[in-house]
């Protein structure tokens, strides 16, 4: 059973997609990563080739999709957030020749999870999906008969894809020359998008883990290897404490911390060290 096979019927590329990355999140993590974004890819153009509401921005490359603003409201900031890691992820994957660990290729495929959930909750005709399905990494094989892409496989396959694909600003450039059939589409399309705003939206999408890992992630990007347990937390000696309150100094990162300081004050006794890095503009 796919976690993802509630796409399959309206939206089978998107389901390809979604299915290689699953099926790869072990044995071949960055092809994992890769296929990950490609579904993201393909779900983004999916949402702004049917939704009339969205408005296409200067550029129809991903990040450019996921940032433009009419995309951010109707996602919602849970949903940006996550095509902003599966993004990132899959930028990495084929543009670094850093390894990708099985790890990384998981936190992708559980986020494109989530954003196929809302795909399918905000635009399925056919019916939604239920509320409480969760993402189940159990399902996930951990072997398969596949063998490991090089980055430049997957870099000449990027081409490939990006060179078949339907260029957005071109087929929505002139919407009074939109076919008969996707402007029928859009009727139906924008008919089941206000039934779904009409429902409460009641699914975990798990924004905690989100945020924790998006914070690992750029602290990846700037060189910090984070498989070691000093990378997030160590005693230091010799920092100046009263009888009632004793010092912290934010010189280890933790995902869990939500800001970054040069030292803060514990009531709590020790000299265990915990900070966090934010996301820059």
């Amino acid at each position: 059973m796919s976690n993802f096979s509630f796409l399959q019927n309206e939206w089978p590329a998107v389901y390809e997609a979604a299915d290689k990355a699953a099926n790869a999140v072990y044995p071949d993590p960055r092809t994992a990563c890769f296929h990950a974004r490609r579904a993201l890819e393909l779900a983004v153009a999916w949402a702004y080739k049917h939704d009339s509401a969205l408005q296409l921005p200067y550029q129809d490359n991903l990040s450019a999709l996921i940032h433009e603003p009419t995309f951010k409201t109707a996602a919602g900031e849970a949903v940006f957030n996550k095509a902003r890691v599966i993004a990132r992820i899959g930028n990495q994957a084929v543009h670094s020749a850093r390894p990708i660990q099985a790890e990384d290729a998981l936190v992708a495929v559980r986020e494109l999870f989530h954003v196929s959930y809302w795909l399918a909750r905000t635009y399925g005709r056919a019916g939604r999906p239920a509320p409480g399905l969760l993402f189940d990494a159990g399902v996930l094989p951990k072997t398969a008969p596949i063998l490991q892409q090089t980055l430049e496989q997957l870099q000449k396959l990027e081409v490939e894809l990006r060179t078949r694909d339907e260029k957005l600003a071109t087929l929505l450039a002139d919407k009074t020359a939109l076919d008969e059939e996707l402007q029928r589409l859009r009727v139906e399309v924008a008919a089941a998008k206000q039934a779904a705003i009409a429902l409460p939206d009641t699914h975990d999408y798990s924004e905690a883990e989100t945020r924790d890992y998006f914070i690992d992630l750029l602290l990846k990007e700037a060189g910090w290897a984070l498989d070691q347990a000093r990378d997030r937390e160590f005693e230091v000696s010799g920092m100046p404490a009263s009888t009632s309150l004793s010092r912290r100094a934010s010189t280890s990162l933790s995902p869990r911390s939500r800001s970054l300081s040069g030292a803060e004050g514990s009531a709590v006794e020790g000299s265990a060290v915990e900070g966090s890095a934010v996301e820059g503009s």
